[in-house]
């Protein structure tokens, strides 16, 4: 019987780019947080040899580009398990939508993989073979609200938000993420190379009141969770990697920081506590001035996707932003009530829109496996 996993989205709560490395990626530092819309991916071991990628989209790749086939192909090596592996792929997300849905694929692919073989991998070796497919692969590997840092695939893992509405906009637009750096590179020639700083915050630019999930992951001591064979707890801890030679941060750094210390730190038991008249904290987060540094260079070549922004907000988004590179674009509402209105006003409007809540990391790893 194949093993049948849930493969979460993701948006991006403010995403800053840095200079071009000399790899050829970007420097980027950006809050990921895992929403309740998924995929479905199906995994089953098979007589022989070979990957097959099974799916009715005809924009999913079959062949070894997909990411899952790499990670599978890498994970099968890790592993030394010999066989045929079948990977189904149920698309819901959209392609190369902004919502991580390929990446998150591939995670689910190799969680899968672990179940149908019967083997595991250490946390260690699944982030280090995520962040070798793909920049945002081991943010899926956490789940909840999650740091990203270098060029996203250093993560640490933040405490989690109160499970927010959400409303997500799907232009049938495609946006090409090279082709985005690239104009972003255009548009900021030299200037770009002074964005400098835009890493993880060195000991001296943090209070030490910041929450101790963030100051053990800078100090090498954070926990990368994932699911035990139930499916349903967080497990096993591993040491994250510190990534060296980071200084200054930029003001999406100092923003986070500044409300990691202060804001944050009982923000989320004060909301619960108070039936949410402390205010929800992720809306404040997002109200203290985060942005999207690929609006500055996508909506211009898109206007669609610009007006699709203004549309949340009119809609009663109280914070929308763009996901990655796009298309996609969601808006924070002040509940689930008033998602599923503005979804109507989206809908009659013509936009392609969905609701759906934030997840936390308990959840998404609960879900994950829920039939």
């Amino acid at each position: 019987m194949p093993v049948t996993v849930k493969s979460f989205a993701k948006i991006n709560l403010g995403l800053r780019i840095g200079p071009a490395r000399e790899d050829g990626f970007h420097e980027l530092r950006t809050v990921y947080q895992t929403i309740g819309l998924h995929d479905v991916i199906r995994v089953s071991m098979q007589r022989g040899t070979g990957i097959e990628i099974r799916c009715a989209d005809p924009r999913v790749p079959r062949d070894e580009s997909n990411t899952c086939f790499r990670i599978v192909e890498r994970a099968m090596a890790a592993l030394g398990t010999k066989g045929r592996v079948v990977i189904e792929i149920e698309k819901r997300l959209p392609v190369q939508g902004g919502l991580g849905g390929a990446s998150a694929n591939a995670v689910a692919a190799l969680l899968g993989l672990e179940r149908a073989a019967r083997k595991t991998l250490t946390p260690a070796e699944k982030l280090r073979i995520a962040a070798d497919v793909g920049s945002d692969l081991p943010l899926f590997l956490m789940g909840g609200a999650v740091l990203g840092v270098g060029r996203g695939e250093q993560v640490y893992p933040l405490p989690d938000f109160p499970a927010t509405a959400c409303v997500v906009v799907t232009p049938e637009i495609g946006v090409s993420t090279p082709k985005a750096f690239a104009e972003w590179d255009r548009l900021c020639g030299a200037g770009a190379s002074a964005r400098e700083g835009l890493l993880a915050p060195s000991a001296d630019e943090v209070s030490n009141k910041e929450p101790a999930e963030l100051r053990s992951a800078r100090t090498g001591e954070g926990a990368c969770p994932h699911t035990s064979r139930a499916g349903d707890r967080l497990t096993d801890q591993t040491k994250l990697t510190v990534p060296t030679g980071f200084g200054r941060m930029n003001e999406l750094g100092r923003s986070l920081s500044a409300w990691l210390s202060g804001l944050y730190s009982s923000a989320p038991s004060d909301f619960l506590e108070r039936g949410g008249r402390a205010g929800n904290p992720l809306l404040r987060l997002v109200r203290a001035g985060i942005e999207n540094d690929f609006e500055q260079v996508v909506f211009p070549q898109y206007p669609t996707l610009g007006e699709a922004k203004g549309a949340l907000v009119r809609a009663g988004a109280r914070y929308a932003s763009l996901s990655g590179s796009g298309s996609t674009l969601y808006g924070l509402f002040a509940s689930r009530q008033a998602a599923a209105s503005a979804v109507k006003k989206l809908r009659r409007a013509g936009w392609a829109a969905q609701a759906a809540m934030t997840l936390t990391r308990a959840a998404y790893w609960r879900r994950m496996w829920a039939e």
